[in-house]
């Protein structure tokens, strides 16, 4: 037994404190799997908890993360080995369980899958629980019976880590894509996604009303509130938006009459706590047609003490597409 590098949150009278520190292995929790951790990343989940902005964290000390990348070190399992590149997504990981800011983790092996061929684990982090996010909901749509053909489809909060990898998704499956944001400055990195039209957050953000004139056949929102709401007013007959996120809030003042007046679909996606089968399709889709070149160009690398400043900054809104962090310093 030794120490590691973790961020750590202890409790205190005041709220919270976060440090980088020794911790323990020895305090590790229950797990089947032991990981050396190479790579994390920086969702919106991530800084809430960091900044205690809301109570993501359950339990005190915590280690937060809820994604990681890395390497078998221990196994009790048959189908992880010493050795075995794995992925981690959500799971309560980061939240009731240890998590992903640190050089180890100790898991359950029912929580991780196989790291995809053609993957690298920075790729994969670049994707992390936001690309993974961005793909489920793709899926959803197909499976919902939607096809470009049936006109364009509108990503909310764009620029942001869900909406910069589903501008990419949706643009390489052939969609005319409407990229909506708050930060007109970004207009060209959008474009160069593959959005084909940039829109203002302004435009979604008024008084919804019932029915508004249809203009996309489907969405992915991350935004949810009065913005979702304006979605599904504005969608198309027989169209779906896919809701996985709540950056505006968690309230919905819609009505009844997109869904009974125009067949309209609300599609939840659940990523937190999605089957294994799920997650290994997603993950697979990922591999096979998110353009890396684009995530790429959508990513930025921080060490790992380089979380405790990016936190407020991802809770604000001034993130641009993607970070990765190199908890292992090797810088791959």
């Amino acid at each position: 037994m030794g120490t590691f590098r973790a961020i750590v949150i202890d409790k205190t009278e005041g709220g919270q404190q976060v440090a980088v520190r020794d911790f323990d292995e020895a305090d590790l929790m229950d797990g089947d799997v032991d990981v050396r951790v190479t790579h994390s990343t920086v969702n919106y989940k991530d800084g809430l908890a960091i900044t205690g902005a809301a109570p993501v964290v359950r339990r005190f000390p915590m280690i937060p993360g809820v994604d990681l990348a890395g390497i078998v070190e221990r196994s009790s399992r048959a189908d992880f080995k010493p050795g075995d590149a794995v992925v981690l997504n959500g799971w309560g990981v980061g939240e009731t369980h240890l998590g992903a800011y640190a050089q180890k983790a100790r898991l359950k092996g029912d929580w991780l899958i196989p790291l995809p061929k053609g993957i690298t684990p920075s790729q994969a982090m670049a994707i992390g629980t936001a690309g993974y996010t961005a793909m489920l909901a793709l899926i959803a749509l197909e499976r919902h019976g939607l096809t470009p053909d049936r006109g364009p489809a509108i990503v909310t909060g764009a620029a942001g880590g869900v909406g910069s990898v589903s501008v990419a998704l949706l643009a390489g499956a052939g969609w005319h894509v409407i990229a909506s944001t708050g930060r007109p400055g970004e207009a060209g990195y959008l474009k160069d996604l593959g959005a084909a039209e940039v829109v203002a957050r302004a435009e979604l953000s008024g008084t919804p009303r019932p029915l508004g004139k249809e203009r996309w056949a489907a969405g992915i929102d991350s935004v949810g509130s009065t913005t979702l709401a304006n979605l599904l007013s504005m969608t198309r007959a027989g169209g779906a938006i896919a809701a996985c996120g709540l950056a505006g809030g968690m309230d919905l003042p819609t009505s009844v009459a997109p869904f009974i007046l125009r067949g309209v679909a609300l599609l939840g996606i659940d990523s937190v706590m999605a089957a294994k089968a799920r997650r290994i399709e997603a993950w697979g889709r990922l591999a096979r047609d998110l353009d890396l070149a684009k995530l790429a160009a959508m990513t930025t690398t921080i060490p790992l003490d380089g979380v405790l400043a990016a936190a407020p900054e991802i809770v604000a809104g001034r993130v641009r597409g993607r970070i990765v962090v190199d908890v292992a310093g090797e810088g791959s």
